[in-house]
């Protein structure tokens, strides 16, 4: 497993208990290594927008210097025209010219410093609004288009799933990281220049400063990835809290909590979970908060160090009282701008923390292997397919789902798969369509093993419809075009489509026809019964002019006269083509050319509906059980 989830900040997490207790120096350095990935990751999303934000952000950082140095100006004039105005009591200064170009010219100059301030940050947030927009959208679709390229069984595994969710959670996080980020080159910027003065001052103050403040900077590296790894450890509690969510307010489940009188105990369980994950951050926010707090003391014990001394500097007459504010100033601002980036600096080790997940699910690579130079898919089909002692194993599971497969199924067959529920039948069709390999043993198409042909081209010469299919809550004609979306816009084929399933009588007496959005989910959608909803996910199967066509239970939630109508209409569909048809029902089954029964995930019996009741094994037993309930 930790070679397919590839290198993340922890390569597996179930490997150390240890490893969900605390981070080293050397994962923190390894979690910041992914701000230039996301600073190039910000880059394409808009090229644009990202060089004006920073180079606003730029100009930014400079001009509240220039706000202390002409507040320097301003003081050091005041004083003047006060002295003056003292020693010439009778004559205080009346020139206007004079006031201008020692006074009122520098307060315009601050006054328009301001209002540039003002007018860049609200420009500045504007663009980082609108960029962080586009970076959600882009960051969404590159993990929904990930997440596809994944097999089947990486779907099954818990260890995945806690990753992909913190991968989708952090959403709104890596928004804010945007800003943040941005914010900080800023204020760096800023601290610099202002760094740079008092080292071209008074050397020493910028020492004291960096010492008192350290303990504080420390403080906050700690509790960083005390807060990353509390996250973490919570990620399964809170993915226990949505699925309680989603299955307390889901429609499909509404009914069985009314029946079963369960809201209680969906309510209770949620809170309990709750509870526990609120004391969890509680204990270390109080925590954090105590020890951050004395950790700010000795940054003001130096900022007041700092104070004094400048007090006497000016007491002594070295220092004028304009330099004095604009070095108190300094001190102020920069004390500020550190304990800002201090916190904003938490934030952003969090952010650092949590894109190690985002960037580590795109190192997760599919375990079914696709050949450099795939074959292309045979038309015709000339052998078909054949199972060579092929066994399969779910992930994490002992249990054997298939095993032992032997058997063809040839160009033009119509093969139908029986078998009492947990028989293996649709493991072995997720087989056929690749979307799991052989545990054991081999596939062959016409000769050459599965895993060497395109699987995209294999896969779509199939017309595949699974008994557990989705209800879109899209258009009747969109939930249709689901089975071939590069026909989206073949109204025609659509339309033919609906009529092979039979859902074009369905559809046609919807209000809006195929336009009409389906389900409840969204204003105007339209509910349709469970029968209703198999003819239009039938329709998907008959989208693709393909080969094959493979469906699965698909008349479970017809009436008798439905299922007829479909199955008659199938025969007529798939002349010339090759099928495999899962069922319970022998009435629909025995239309088949040969017959596979399954039993624990083996073949139990092969042939014809005749040979298998000739045979007297548990096929006939099976009919013979069915056909009971018809006497």
């Amino acid at each position: 497993m930790a070679k397919t989830m590839g290198a993340s900040l922890f390569s597996d997490e179930e490997t150390s208990k240890n490893k969900t207790e605390r981070i080293s120096i050397r994962d923190r350095f390894k979690a910041y290594k992914n701000l230039p990935k996301f600073f190039v990751l910000v880059w394409r999303t808009n090229r644009l927008m990202t060089f004006c934000s920073a180079s606003l952000r730029i100009i930014q950082a400079f001009l509240p210097l220039s706000v202390l140095w002409v507040g320097k100006a301003i003081i050091n004039e005041l004083v003047q025209i006060v002295m003056y105005n003292k020693m010439h009591k009778n004559l205080p200064i009346t020139d206007p010219v004079w006031m201008w170009d020692h006074l009122w010219k520098w307060v315009a100059i601050e006054f328009s410093l301001v209002v540039v301030i003002i007018f860049l940050g609200k420009v500045i947030l504007l663009i980082d609004d609108l960029l962080s927009e586009l970076l959600t959208n882009r960051t969404n679709a590159m993990i929904i288009a990930h997440a596809a390229k994944l097999d089947l069984n990486q779907f099954e595994d818990s260890v995945f799933y806690d990753k992909l969710e913190r991968t989708r959670q952090q959403t709104i996080g890596r928004k804010q990281l945007l800003s943040l980020l941005f914010s900080q080159v800023q204020d760096l910027i800023t601290m610099l220049c202002y760094i740079g003065i008092l080292i071209a001052l008074h050397p020493w103050i910028v020492l004291v400063l960096g010492v008192f403040f350290i303990p504080s900077i420390f403080g906050s590296a700690y509790f960083n990835a005390k807060n990353y790894l509390l996250f973490r450890s919570q990620t399964e509690k809170r993915r226990e809290l949505d699925y309680i969510s989603l299955v307390a307010c889901s429609e499909t489940s509404a009914k069985e909590i009314r029946l079963f009188n369960l809201p209680a105990f969906f309510v209770n369980r949620y809170r309990k979970i709750a509870v526990d994950l609120y004391r969890a951050k509680r204990k270390l926010g109080l925590k954090q908060y105590y020890v951050s707090s004395l950790l700010g003391i000795p940054g003001a014990v130096g900022f007041y160090i700092c104070f004094i001394f400048f007090i006497n500097q000016v007491i002594a007459g070295v220092l004028t009282v304009g330099g004095f504010g604009l070095l108190l100033g300094l001190i102020r601002q920069l004390g500020g701008i550190v304990q800002a980036s201090a916190k904003r600096l938490k934030d952003i080790a969090q952010g650092a923390y949590y894109l190690d997940d985002f960037f580590g699910f795109f190192d997760i690579k599919p375990n079914i292997a696709i050949p450099a130079k795939p074959r292309r898919f045979p038309k015709p089909m000339t052998m078909g397919f054949t199972f060579e002692n092929v066994g399969f194993k779910y992930r994490n599971s002992e249990k054997w789902a298939n095993r032992n497969l032997n058997f063809t199924l040839r160009p033009g067959e119509k093969l139908a798969l029986v078998g009492e529920n947990g028989a293996g039948k649709t493991t072995l069709v997720k087989l056929l369509t690749r979307l799991y390999d052989p545990t054991e043993g081999r596939i062959l198409l016409d000769g050459y093993d599965l895993r060497e042909y395109d699987i995209t081209e294999l896969r779509m010469q199939m017309g595949v419809i699974f008994q557990d299919f989705i209800r879109y809550q899209l258009t009747a004609s969109e939930n249709i075009a689901i089975g071939n979306i590069d026909q989206l816009d073949n109204r025609q084929l659509i339309e033919e489509s609906a009529r092979q399933s039979l859902a074009n009588t369905i559809i046609e007496r919807l209000p809006e026809k195929y336009d009409q959005m389906l389900g409840h989910f969204f204003a105007h959608g339209f509910e349709l019964s469970g029968g209703e909803w198999q003819k239009v996910a039938l329709a998907r199967a008959y989208m693709r002019d393909a080969p094959i066509i493979i469906l699965d239970e698909p008349t479970a939630a017809l009436d008798a006269r439905s299922e007829y109508d479909v199955f008659k209409r199938f025969s007529e569909m798939t002349q010339n083509k090759t099928a495999v048809l899962i069922s319970h029902r022998f009435s629909t089954v025995r239309m088949s050319d040969r017959i596979i029964v399954m039993d624990r995930g083996e073949i139990l019996e092969i042939g014809t509906h005749e040979e298998l009741l000739e045979n007297k094994g548990r096929y006939e037993e099976l009919f013979q059980l069915q056909a009971i309930g018809y006497r």
